[in-house]
């Protein structure tokens, strides 16, 4: 791979994350606070593609009395592994994988198995209470659902398959990118949601449940939610919580 076609695959990819930060789809791979880093990060890529061009596509000016440089004369060649950029320059470009879903919730153990705050606000005013899946899953196993009591909460996440074959109530919580994403489960009783496939967004309102499972994956242990409602609403476009 010589100079320019680097400067090719370096305009590519930084094309990509620029469309990809520029729009909604860095939500799959990425926390939203990350969007101006994203665009940084892209807007430098293409500045050193265009850079590098110019200067290899320049015309080279010698003096007269002088013999022209022979450097343009042959080609310096990288090593072909540098070709394996334009792999993620597709996978935005045409591929662009969905969020984590179901799939990875099934392969991760839930991500509440440390003891975490106890001293919990109140939940919100509204009836039922916005909460998001982590808050409740860490209110229902470290409070014991002491400070959600018999108030109606309202959670929103998609569906995946549970050990026994029933609905869970999931959401996937980063750090910073998809790669270090980690299911939050929680159990499902009541009127579960029933004919739905995996990966279904549901918007759900129930109350506590001092039911408590085990996650398959990691033997931590996971709240239920007593359900008394259930629709299915469109994908959101912050998938992760």
């Amino acid at each position: 791979m010589n100079r320019q076609a680097q400067a090719v695959v370096l305009l590519l990819l930084g094309g990509a994350v620029l469309r990809a930060s520029l729009s909604d789809l860095y939500l799959r791979y990425v926390k939203e606070g990350l969007r101006p880093f994203l665009i940084a990060a892209g807007l430098l890529l293409v500045v050193a593609a265009i850079m590098t061009l110019w200067y290899e596509l320049r015309p080279v000016r010698t003096r007269s009395d002088e013999p022209a440089d022979d450097h343009d004369d042959h080609t310096h060649h990288e090593p072909r592994v540098g070709w394996l950029l334009i792999l993620p320059v597709l996978g935005l470009l045409l591929v662009a994988p969905p969020a984590l879903g179901s799939y990875a919730a099934s392969q991760s153990g839930t991500a509440l198995n440390a003891p975490r705050q106890s001293d919990y606000p109140p939940l919100p005013d509204a009836d039922p209470a916005p909460v998001s899946v982590l808050d409740y899953a860490a209110r229902a196993l470290f409070d014991r659902g002491a400070s959600i009591g018999d108030r109606r909460v309202l959670l929103t996440g998609f569906l995946a398959t549970g050990e026994d074959g029933r609905p869970i109530l999931a959401r996937m919580v980063l750090s910073c990118c998809a790669a270090d994403g980690r299911p939050v489960k929680l159990g499902l009783t009541g009127d579960v949601p029933a004919g739905l496939p995996d990966d279904t967004w549901v918007e759900v309102i129930g109350r506590y449940s001092d039911r408590i499972g085990r996650d398959p994956v990691n033997d931590a242990e996971i709240p239920y939610l007593q359900v008394e409602s259930w629709r299915p609403i469109p994908t959101p476009k912050q998938q992760y919580d």
